[in-house]
């Protein structure tokens, strides 16, 4: 059984579960590629069409086992804690596989029980998710059948309580409210109007072109990087196992973004106040550096490039859709994350096609215009890193002003969900 959980009206893997989510997406990238070396080797047409055909099945398969738990009890922390554990797990296993790879040759043998042990992993989760289940019809079953039981045993002492108890009601009703009382009702209105804002209000608000900007940027120029990085690494003279590797591991540094961008992100905004989209434009700007390490060219800068550029793609991927939520709110929170996420193919075209293409294309000389030496891809890459620097300046500014938005409404929203 799968389950979203549901936090006061808020689904909870927003938060801290989000980052967990978001960090199985990143390390899809190497757990396919481990598949790819093990089964569907020298066959690319064959695993091509699986990956066209295997995520559309899977989710009408499944589908129907989705739930909405709705639950704010401490166990429920326990077992996405559990989820997150999993996820780690899985990157370090992941990692270690990948760098045994690049140093021994393995024999189809050991790749058939390495990838075995790799399902065993991905599929942990459903042992969490039914262990849940389970604990949760244990632990509410007693309150059922204590729910259920004064109406067998003494129908009339559950009338009498059931009429006292509408009668205090009454009288609850009756008396007059207090001024905190006031001011908390004026506050869940005000919360629950600030729901409702839909995509064609959100869009014609400057903080959602603000943030599309900035994603645009981030996730423009980090694509362009991974989309390009065998390349970069053929112009640099690295050795072929060496590139796969770092395609490999480039779904780690994703990863590793993903999940620890959320989670720390998280919590310093829930225990300092910190705003969100300062988080982006601390991402972009050390993005910005990244890309600059890849246009050096010296000894080795692929391996921290990619590191950088990496982590820093996928904090955006986890940062972006819990902005979405905290500026525009939940109502059409998913409308409006699928318009933002526009910015990652948009980015990802001019970055890759007009720019590094354009210039690979223009400088490449060689036998089946190919091009060898660091100038292949420096002045791309010192363009990527002002892209990535620009879009630092535009999160800076959506943190300028959001700053007083999060201030009067998403840290008092938070309060009031911890609250209830």
């Amino acid at each position: 059984m799968v389950y979203f959980l549901e936090y006061n009206r808020i689904p909870f893997f927003f938060f801290l579960p989000l980052s967990t989510v978001q960090g199985f997406l990143g390390l899809g990238g190497a757990a396919l590629i481990q598949a790819y070396d093990t089964i569907w080797k020298g066959r690319p047409s064959t695993y091509l069409l699986i990956l066209a055909l295997l995520p559309t099945f899977a989710s009408l398969l499944f589908m129907s086992l989705v739930r909405i738990h709705g639950t704010n009890s401490a166990d429920d922390k326990k077992h996405l804690n559990a989820f997150s554990a999993v996820a780690l797990t899985i990157a370090a296993y992941l990692m270690i596989i990948i760098i045994l790879e690049n140093i021994f040759t393995f024999p189809l043998w050991a790749r058939i029980i390495t990838f075995l042990f790799l399902l065993f992993l991905l599929s942990s989760p459903l042992g969490i998710a039914i262990k849940a289940q389970r604990e949760d019809t244990t632990r509410l079953s007693p309150t059922f059948a204590t729910q259920r039981s004064p109406l067998v045993d003494c129908p009339e002492t559950t009338t009498s309580t059931k009429f006292s108890a509408s009668q205090d009601s009454v009288a609850y009703h009756e008396l007059p409210g207090e001024e905190s009382q006031v001011k908390a009702e004026f506050d869940d209105k005000k919360l629950k109007d600030e729901e409702d804002m839909n995509i064609l209000q959100s869009v014609c608000t400057l903080n959602f072109w603000l943030l599309f900007v900035a994603m645009l940027c981030g996730m423009g120029s980090g694509l362009a990087t991974v989309n390009n990085i065998s390349q970069i690494g053929e112009s640099l003279g690295y050795p072929t196992s060496a590139i796969n590797s770092l395609v490999s591991l480039w779904s780690i540094w994703n990863f590793l973004g993903r999940f620890g961008g959320g989670y720390v992100s998280d919590i310093v905004l829930h225990r300092m106040g910190w705003e969100r989209p300062s988080f982006i434009a601390i991402t972009l700007a050390t993005m910005s550096v990244g890309h600059i390490v890849v246009a050096s060219g010296f000894p080795g800068n692929l391996y921290v490039g990619s590191i950088i550029v990496g982590v820093c793609y996928g904090c955006q991927w986890s940062l972006m859709p819990t902005i979405t939520y905290e500026i525009f709110g939940v109502g059409h929170m998913g409308t409006i994350f699928n318009t933002i996420a526009i910015a990652s193919p948009v980015g990802s075209y001019v970055c890759s096609v007009r720019i590094i293409g354009y210039i690979y294309d223009n400088v490449a000389s060689g036998e089946g215009n190919s091009c060898n030496g660091t100038h292949c891809f420096m002045l791309s890459f010192l363009i990527m890193a002002s892209v990535a620097f620009v879009g630092c300046l535009v999160a800076f500014l959506l943190f300028i002003r959001t700053r007083r938005f999060y201030k009067q409404v998403v840290l008092r929203r938070l309060g009031h969900s911890s609250r209830t």
